[in-house]
């Protein structure tokens, strides 16, 4: 008889607390430290004030943001371990964060320890609901009977099919990041230039456009979104946004009404995620014929 398993992931899938606790999603959490103090994503526990931390950085706050180790990787995996279980882990986007490689470290040495368990770990190649979609769709794939081979499998195939577009308002965090130059910051922000963004098959996020406006670039993002889905593939598609909920549910309105998606989940950019994008920032995520 097969072992029983979990899927697990961690707190970049930008899943709110709510969503988390309904599905009982195992998750570990990355940190983000700011004005000294450091903090769980918002999403671990009860969830925090996503509103509280954009009005943070809207007042000039510069928050850092801290992977897993290997020893929180180990922390996390062993009770389950313990508890008889086999781990399926989806990690962060090993091209933004060493959180995944602190997972395979953590896995290798407990199955040395512990000879009986099998900890898969895959690397996403994802980020925030992008990576949260990837993870719903393998849970899915779990209630239909899958085993963990055959998620891992289809896992692997597939993970490059989640499309992720972005439109990015504050071009000071992005500067930051080293995403957009000091110049194109200073600029692009006079003249109101808004940056398309795309994550590359590598996992690493790339400028590959710009708009002047925010209505133009959604207008860019829907686009953009109409050359590459693929809707046999696409029962759901996700949306965050870092504090413009109004912006979020009016494109999700208008990807029911252009491509009739039934089922938008949306919520906020979680704050180790947000540190990066600065506020006013806004994703789409859905499954493809391709990423690139």
């Amino acid at each position: 008889m097969p072992r029983k398993f979990l899927i697990t992931t961690d707190s970049t899938t930008d899943f709110d607390a709510g969503y988390i606790k309904e599905h009982d999603i195992h998750m570990v959490p990355l940190s983000f430290q700011l004005e000294g103090k450091l903090y769980p994503d918002l999403n671990a526990g009860d969830g925090g004030d996503y509103k509280w931390f954009y009005d943070q950085l809207r007042h000039g706050a510069m928050p850092t943001t801290t992977q897993v180790n290997p020893g929180d990787a180990r922390d996390f995996f062993e009770p389950l371990i313990k508890e008889g279980y086999d781990i399926l882990h989806l990690a962060f986007s090993s091209g933004l964060s060493g959180t995944y490689g602190s997972m395979v470290v953590a896995a290798d040495d407990l199955m040395a320890e512990y000879p009986d368990c099998k900890i898969v770990v895959i690397d996403s190649l994802c980020a925030s609901l992008g990576e949260g979609l990837l993870y719903h769709h393998m849970r899915r794939l779990q209630d239909e009977g899958k085993t963990l081979e055959e998620i891992a499998d289809w896992t692997e195939k597939n993970k490059l099919k989640v499309c992720h577009i972005v439109i990015a308002d504050d071009l000071h965090h992005l500067q930051r990041g080293g995403r957009v130059s000091k110049t194109t910051a200073i600029v692009g922000t006079m003249l109101g230039i808004k940056p398309i963004i795309h994550l590359l098959d590598e996992g690493k996020l790339i400028p590959v456009g710009k708009t002047r406006g925010r209505k133009a670039g959604i207008k860019n993002l829907l686009d953009t979104m109409a050359e590459k889905f693929v809707p046999e593939e696409n029962d759901c598609v996700y949306i965050c946004h870092a504090d413009c909920l109004d912006d979020a549910q009016a494109m999700a309105a208008e990807i029911r009404r252009r491509f009739g998606v039934k089922e938008i989940y949306i919520n906020y950019i979680g704050a180790v995620i947000g540190s990066h994008t600065g506020t006013g920032t806004m994703s789409i995520f859905f499954m493809g014929d391709k990423r690139q």
